[in-house]
């Protein structure tokens, strides 16, 4: 079958990315699903910083490839030997298809999956093929989804089915934004009713780690970012403060909001090293920093290993932060349904497909949160 896709061939074009392009919107061929495969009609896709840090060649993959990681859908068909998910159904995708079976899995790691984490980098399904196909040649899948297209094919492990009456542009922030940021709270902190939180970054995944710092009662709740906008949203969505860092230093500022004791918990989600340096020496004694976000490789921090080891905290990473999407995305829905989460404030608008670059221009400059892509749409509303 056809589908209309974007497709990203060279990484690093400047921006801005209206002019030079880097996502193609191309029609390109789609094969059927084989054994343990779906065919999904993408309903809806966020535009998350890892795309924009793909096209920016932070995060790396084989190219030409179909962007989009974040996605939500309905099942079209199945292929042999599916059974979590028929033709009809509403389904989440997960950014790491996960096998069942490797070590990481089997000790309740699933983000770490190794099949899965090996055939995202080598932008295959999760049994090691590709579906989709430009002038014979094959092209890759973005994380096991590639949501920017009108269809997919993904592994039935990359799916997770929500209730029928979840609307879509809905459904599909739980992929990444809330998956990641609520689970930095939940599962990789373990945040503590009544306890402090500091959060560097205030895009759709730090403004999530700030919903997920309400659910479980924290206080207070700072938010650090340069981008007045985000600041303002922070504030509007429950921030007990929100510190601009080009003004202020924000570990001083958080000393002083918090009596001179520094943070329990601190969330580093701008993948910036600085703020990472910064996230960790706001932290108070027996504190624990969480790293989110993703710097370059070359990238690299300043910390006194002294400031650990004599005030006893604690620095850690949180990839897909420690989330088991099978069990997690079905109980964040149903916070979100009861009226417990408002991910909704955090979607900025949306687009078609031929509206991506632009949308990553403004990713880029922190002007928008969360822009949804409809790829069935032909231009933006």
């Amino acid at each position: 079958m056809k589908t209309r896709a974007a497709i990203l061939s060279e990484f690093e074009l400047p921006r801005p990315y209206a002019t030079s392009r880097p996502l193609s919107i191309e029609e390109i061929e789609l094969e059927e699903p084989s054994y343990g495969e779906v065919l999904v009609r993408v309903e809806s896709a966020g535009v998350c910083h890892s795309d924009l840090s793909t096209i920016d060649g932070i995060l790396t993959k084989p190219v030409p490839i179909v962007l989009g990681h974040e996605a939500a859908g309905v099942v079209e068909r199945i292929g042999p030997g599916v059974t979590t998910v028929n033709a009809g159904d509403k389904v989440v995708f997960s950014f790491v298809p996960t096998c069942g079976k490797c070590t990481p899995c089997a000790s309740g790691k699933p983000a770490l999956c190794e099949p899965g984490n090996r055939a995202n980098l080598a932008a295959d399904l999760l049994r090691g093929v590709r579906r989709f196909r430009r002038n014979g040649e094959t092209v890759g899948h973005h994380l096991g989804v590639s949501g920017f297209s009108e269809y997919t094919v993904a592994a039935e492990e990359s799916l997770i089915r929500v209730p029928d009456d979840v609307p879509m542009e809905i459904a599909a922030v739980f992929g990444c934004a809330a998956l990641t940021g609520l689970g930095a709270v939940i599962h990789a902190a373990r945040v503590l009713p009544g306890t402090s939180v500091a959060i560097f970054g205030a895009g759709g995944v730090g403004l999530m780690t700030l919903l997920g710092a309400q659910l479980v009662a924290a206080t207070p709740i700072i938010v650090v970012d340069p981008v007045e906008s985000k600041r303002k949203k922070a504030l509007e969505l429950g921030a007990s403060a929100a510190l601009d860092p080009t003004n202020v230093d924000p570990v001083q500022a958080i000393l002083e909001l918090t009596g001179g004791a520094g943070v329990d918990y601190a969330f580093e989600v701008s993948g910036v090293a600085r703020a990472f340096e910064q996230a960790a020496s706001a932290i108070a004694a027996g504190g624990l920093m969480v790293a989110v976000g993703i710097p370059r490789r070359s990238d690299g921090a300043q910390i006194s290993p002294a400031m650990l080891v004599l005030r006893d905290r604690t620095l850690r990473g949180a990839f897909m932060s420690s989330a088991v999407p099978r069990r997690d995305i079905p109980r964040y829905v149903a916070l979100w349904k009861a009226g417990k989460l408002p991910v909704e404030k955090l979607v900025s608008g949306t687009v078609g497909l031929e509206g991506l670059n632009e949308a990553m221009d403004a990713l880029a400059s922190g002007t928008s949160l969360r822009t949804m892509v409809c790829p069935h749409v032909m231009a933006a509303r």
